[in-house]
């Protein structure tokens, strides 16, 4: 099946709009309508006015889509495209640091499950978490699922950060070490090093640059050379939108749930509309106020 096969189909299903996350496959991008990071997909997400949104990522993502479109019809391509960060908070284990630090504020990352999502006071990405917290009036935050995060967010509020759980991480940039950055230096002696703020406290503490995915899009202009400590697709994304500068991935990390969305499954999600996602209305109120209130603090 070729892309333009089905942006034909695409074409022809009127009232379809397809989003997908940077870190998806090159073709993917290529037919996506928006590609974008978790906050700017949660934007887009409330100015859609397509019926159908067919969301290229993984789990959470697709349900903070249907959380703030819950009148339309959200199609996830593979159902088992999930983030492993995002299971590694449960609903009991949130309860019992809400009992235990009962004069926090809960801030969690946007890359949690719905459920979670529902007992927060807001959500945050790796955009907004520093600034959102620094509006809070509390000096203690529960934050989740990332430790990695919660340590990048310490440092630049001073707040009391406590992050439930303490060994929450993304397996992808976890696997992306400090000797990994220091070979890439040595590799490319002209170019400076991005890394996401899930990568180890040790590696953010040696690149030059901290940021988002979507941060990252808009700081590479500053230098034409860059390392980025990321998943792999992101130097494709930023090559594409900045031709005529040169980006090196510091390693070949990949996320498999990511790369179970492709092009064949697209179109099935084009033709059939399978693997509907459905956030039950309780749960889905709650959860988007948090989010709302993300909204609120970032503008």
């Amino acid at each position: 099946m070729s892309l333009r096969e089905v942006r034909k189909l695409k074409e022809k299903e009127e009232g379809v709009v397809i989003l997908a996350h940077n870190y998806q496959r090159p073709e993917i991008q290529r037919i996506a309508d928006f590609i974008g990071d978790s906050l700017e997909l949660s934007m887009k997400a409330t100015e859609i006015e397509a019926e159908t949104i067919v969301f290229c990522g993984v789990d959470f993502m697709a349900e903070t889509a249907k959380i703030l479109n819950p009148d339309k019809e959200v199609l996830i391509p593979d159902r088992n495209a999930r983030c492993p960060m995002a299971s590694m908070l449960s609903v009991d284990l949130l309860t019992e640091y809400k009992k235990k630090y009962s004069e926090a504020e809960v801030v969690l990352y946007v890359n949690t499950t719905a459920e979670c999502k529902a007992l927060a006071d807001v959500i945050c990405t790796s955009a907004n978490a520093h600034s959102i917290i620094e509006k809070l009036e509390s000096d203690v935050i529960l934050f989740g699922p990332d430790a990695n995060l919660a340590h990048y967010v310490r440092k630049r509020t001073g707040k009391k950060v406590i992050p439930i759980p303490e060994w929450g991480h993304c397996p992808v940039h976890v696997s992306i070490g400090v000797d990994d950055l220091k070979r890439a230096r040595n590799k490319y002696p002209n170019a400076r090093v991005m890394a996401h703020p899930e990568c180890l406290p040790e590696v953010q503490e040696k690149a030059d640059l901290v940021a988002s995915t979507g941060q990252m899009i808009k700081k590479a202009c500053s230098h034409n050379e860059w390392v980025v400590l990321t998943e792999r697709e992101m130097c494709h994304r930023l090559k594409t939108i900045y031709p005529n500068k040169k980006f090196y991935p510091g390693k070949d990390a990949v996320c498999v749930n990511m790369k179970k969305i492709t092009v064949e499954k697209v179109k099935k999600s084009l033709e059939s509309h399978v693997h509907e996602v459905n956030v039950p209305k309780d749960i889905s109120k709650r959860a988007r106020r948090a989010i709302e209130k993300m909204f609120e603090l970032t503008l």
